[in-house]
């Protein structure tokens, strides 16, 4: 008889909560001073993810990057974790790769770090543990967590969601990233470096390949083969856990996420925190 994997707390959480624009639609609709605290089927999406951070195995410590300080200062629910010890609060990046790119430098060397954001509301323990056991065997420096297209449009028809189609698949992203060394956390650096050009089309070309990207375009890159080719990019090995969660991949970046989630959220379970 095979003993179940004994999980051990390895990796050091953080969410990204900072707010990437002064007026947002979604924030306006919900009233509320940042993303973070809308809520979800009545739980603000920051208390759903910390809880499933904190009930997952392989999370020896929570840490948020954001909301402002004003923010937090104006919001009983977010002073109200930080007071209870329940996430460690630092003040966000004015970019969501600089935050993480700052984030990662708090930690020592050889910490592993998981970084998600502050709108996954669907998030779970098990995602989170599957996705961290996943990543850690996986032998490389960054890895990235991806649902199958297929399985996500099955379960949310009617949710609007970003494609990365390769030619042998298709899959959603899950806001779900994994610096396992080092060398690794160069990733948030390039990544960094992606989004300030992000207005300069050319430059982000000849930062990625104009072979990759045309490949890309045309349909004629494989999942591993773009991964292949972001590694020589970077400098690293990069890698993927495509993870069997059609949840996985929901998050909430406009009000028509927010109206159609309300609906999906009531029949998933919530997040609850692990005991103390």
């Amino acid at each position: 008889m095979t003993r179940p994997e004994t999980q051990t707390p390895d990796f050091a959480a953080v969410i990204l909560a900072g707010e990437r624009d002064a007026q947002d639609a979604l924030r306006d609709h919900a009233g509320v001073a940042s993303k973070a605290l809308i809520e979800i089927a009545g739980k603000p999406m920051i208390v759903r993810v910390i809880a499933a951070l904190e009930g997952a195995a392989r999370v020896a410590s929570v840490h948020l990057s954001g909301p402002a300080e004003a923010v937090v200062t104006g919001s009983d629910v977010l002073a109200g974790l930080i007071e209870a010890g329940r996430v460690d609060w630092t003040a966000p990046g004015p970019s969501p790769s600089t935050s993480a790119f700052e984030m990662l430098r708090r930690f020592p060397e050889g910490q592993k770090v998981m970084i998600t954001t502050a709108d996954h509301p669907l998030l779970s323990s098990e995602i989170v543990d599957h996705f961290c056991r996943d990543a850690a065997r996986s032998g490389c420096d960054v890895v990235v967590g991806l649902a199958p297209y297929d399985l996500v449009r099955g379960a949310y028809p009617d949710l609007k969601k970003t494609v990365l189609r390769f030619a042998d698949g298709q899959y959603c992203g899950c806001n779900l990233f994994a610096f396992l060394t080092t060398d690794g956390r160069r990733m948030a650096d390039f990544w960094r470096r992606i989004e300030r050009e992000r207005k300069k089309p050319l430059v982000v070309i000849r930062m990625l390949g104009l072979l990759a990207v045309l490949r890309y375009r045309l349909g004629w890159l494989t999942l591993d083969r773009a991964l292949a080719l972001l590694s020589r990019k970077a400098g690293l090995r990069v890698g993927v856990v495509v993870l069997p969660y059609a949840h996985a991949s929901v998050d909430v970046d406009s009000v028509d996420d927010y109206v159609v989630l309300q609906r999906y959220a009531k029949a998933a379970p919530t997040p609850q925190p692990a005991p103390t």
